[in-house]
């Protein structure tokens, strides 16, 4: 019953998407006039191929944005090692991903842009790709996308899987539910964040038999290579930045830099000299920050600007794109945004602990919490939850004033990643060579 309930609502949802095709059509174009999707590749959002396909087997990743895009990077490596006929296809949906990602690729992966989930879009991407495989990333559950690989044969896998809450709660209603029941039956293999997310997966009645654990593949962004520009500038600003205190306020939404401003005011009460560096989650907000950072009397420099830090710094506002993880070497002490005001659900701390630094964070982390309690387990120093900004503040005081602690906390942020990260990329290709490649005929 579930299941002919579930083929009826798929049947709907693909006529909706169809009728509504010319529409999304202008809605794509409204996106390209704003500068959203690329100016010239935007015909792959419809299906339509830039590149030509080479024979033989193609394994298909596709990830929505940057984040997503650069966790399946490590296992696409590892996939060439291990399988070197493959020829690799990663697709993302954003046009800041296709910037930074490009460049990061291994040689001879192919790029293009995902197609929208239309009927005739995705029937003309399969078609032309032929993928024998196609490996989704954390939360892209598309019926078109599914459906049509499923009955075209192709193996459907989806790796550091998660479903928020809201999410949860809306697949679980009356309609949904039969719909996200037969998609899920459609995989080969779901790999959770976590054993909450492995229990979601299950209440919505995925198979218990295709999910398995792996660890999350956001611990192996760290691997993703930086390039020789990228370091060269990084070692620069490390220069200009010697004997200044200094601490980063990375992947901030909108409304924290309030926050942060009125940490780095208390700071300076006690560290004339001391530098903030603030990374807005979304680059285009770094120069209203720095204005408002102006008007406030301080000096600002923009990293787009390619200025240099002067004595009389007091923010460095980075409004470049892609490049966090190589700009936590900058700092001891890194504070991860996107989760000190309600209705925000954090970002990946790996990365910073990665680098070394002393990992802070707030209170409203999301999913980022289970990243949270693995890395305390590890060592209970490894990061660091607070309040608000009084907190921050004088934690923040606490660690300037006192080296062994900052010291303590930076160490242990570096062993608990290392200790999280060391086998996440091959779980997580074991589990596709077992669940999806080995299933399929590749000759």
């Amino acid at each position: 019953m579930m299941r002919e309930k579930g083929k009826l609502v798929y049947m709907v949802y693909r006529a909706v998407t169809y009728g509504l095709s010319p529409f999304l059509y202008l809605h794509l174009q409204w996106r390209r006039f704003r500068g959203l999707e690329h100016p010239l590749r935007w015909p792959e959002r419809l299906g339509r191929p830039s590149l030509s396909r080479p024979p033989g087997p193609l394994l298909w990743f596709h990830a929505v944005s940057l984040g997503e895009g650069l966790a399946a990077i490590p296992v696409i490596r590892h996939c060439i090692q291990q399988q070197p006929n493959f020829t690799i296809l990663m697709t993302t949906t954003t046009n800041s991903a296709f910037k930074v990602i490009k460049d990061r690729l291994p040689n001879g992966v192919l790029y293009q842009f995902a197609p929208l989930d239309t009927p005739a879009a995705m029937d003309a991407f399969l078609g032309y790709w032929n993928p024998i495989a196609v490996v989704l990333m954390e939360s892209e559950l598309w019926p078109n996308l599914i459906f049509d690989a499923s009955r075209k044969g192709i193996m459907v896998a989806l790796l550091n899987a998660r479903i928020s809450s809201k999410s949860f709660r809306l697949w679980s209603g009356p309609v949904a539910r039969p719909l996200i029941s037969l998609m899920l039956s459609k995989f080969s293999l779901i790999a959770p964040l976590s054993t909450l997310e492995a229990i979601h997966f299950q209440l919505l009645q995925a198979p218990p038999l295709i999910i398995n654990f792996a660890g999350d593949l956001k611990y192996a962004v760290n691997d993703v290579d930086i390039s020789v520009k990228e370091h060269a500038s990084i070692e620069d600003l490390q220069l200009q930045l010697t004997n200044r205190p200094v601490w980063m306020a990375s992947s901030i939404h909108k409304g924290e830099e309030k926050v942060m401003l009125g940490v780095h005011k208390a700071l300076m009460q006690m560290y004339h000299d001391i530098v903030t560096i603030i990374v807005p989650r979304h680059p285009q907000q770094g120069q209203q920050i720095a204005l408002a950072l102006q008007k406030d009397g301080f000096n600002v420099v923009l990293r787009s600007h390619d200025e240099k830090i002067l004595p009389s710094t007091n923010f460095y506002v980075v409004d470049t794109l892609g490049e966090l993880r190589s700009l936590y070497r900058l700092t001891p002490i890194a504070v991860i945004g996107g989760s000190f005001l309600p209705g925000l659900a954090g970002h990946n701390i790996s990365e910073a602990a990665a680098a070394g630094c002393a990992v802070l964070t707030g209170c409203y982390v999301g999913h980022f919490s289970c990243m949270v309690l693995e890395m305390q387990r590890m060592n209970p120093l490894s990061v660091m939850q607070v309040s608000g900004q009084a907190e921050l503040a004088e934690v923040l005081h606490n660690l300037f004033s006192n080296s062994n602690v900052l010291e303590a906390r930076r160490v242990a942020a570096k062993q608990a990643f290392l200790a999280l990260s060391s086998r996440v990329v091959a779980n997580v290709w074991n589990l596709i060579n077992l669940h999806v490649i080995g299933k399929v005929s590749v000759g």
